[in-house]
């Protein structure tokens, strides 16, 4: 079982993602691909934390998910991945302003592609938390393009292969597959 939840910032993706994983009646490991950048994101971070269960095991893995989860997944019979946002703009540090779209999301796409397979081979199912980026403003910068084109082609991928696909409107789930 592949789910993907979409949703614009504070539409109620992760809380819901965390509820379906809860609800699975089955171990969860969350795999978190944010880093604490700054202040601000790092009290993001521990907010994040507190509003997990605590007998949930966690992976902090900020690229490199694929070969991270085959080493700690276990016995978890659920991962939830919160969120592939994070992973793809973690992705696009680490190869740099001079990057192309293309490049960005087959890197992305390859990251999932091992994430998924882990998921498979180990009888798991799989959450994942992704920002739908298409319906804001053009960002006025290049590298912002980039990433909004490569995050919108990377959540395209996933959703193609998901068993479901929900949409989280103002904390409201609507089943798209």
């Amino acid at each position: 079982m592949v789910i993907l939840i979409l949703g614009g910032a504070r539409s109620g993706k992760s809380e819901y993602a965390q509820r379906l994983a809860g609800e699975m009646g089955r171990p969860v490991l969350y795999v978190a691909t944010a880093t604490a950048g700054d202040e601000e994101m790092a009290e993001r971070i521990a907010r994040h934390r507190a509003a997990r269960p605590a007998h949930w095991r966690t992976l902090e893995v900020p690229t490199g998910v694929g070969p991270a989860l085959e080493a700690a997944v276990a016995d978890a019979g659920v991962v939830l991945m919160d969120c592939l946002t994070l992973l793809v703009s973690n992705l696009l540090m680490e190869l740099g302003e001079t990057v192309d779209e293309e490049r960005l999301a087959a890197r992305a796409i390859a990251e999932l592609q091992g994430v998924l397979d882990v998921c498979r081979v180990r009888g798991a199912a799989l959450i994942v938390v992704s920002n739908e980026v298409g319906m804001g403003l053009v960002p006025p910068y290049p590298m912002g393009r980039v990433y909004r084109d490569a995050l919108g082609r990377t959540n395209q991928w996933l959703a193609a292969r998901a068993d479901r696909v929900i949409l989280m409107v103002a904390g409201i789930p609507l089943e798209l597959k």
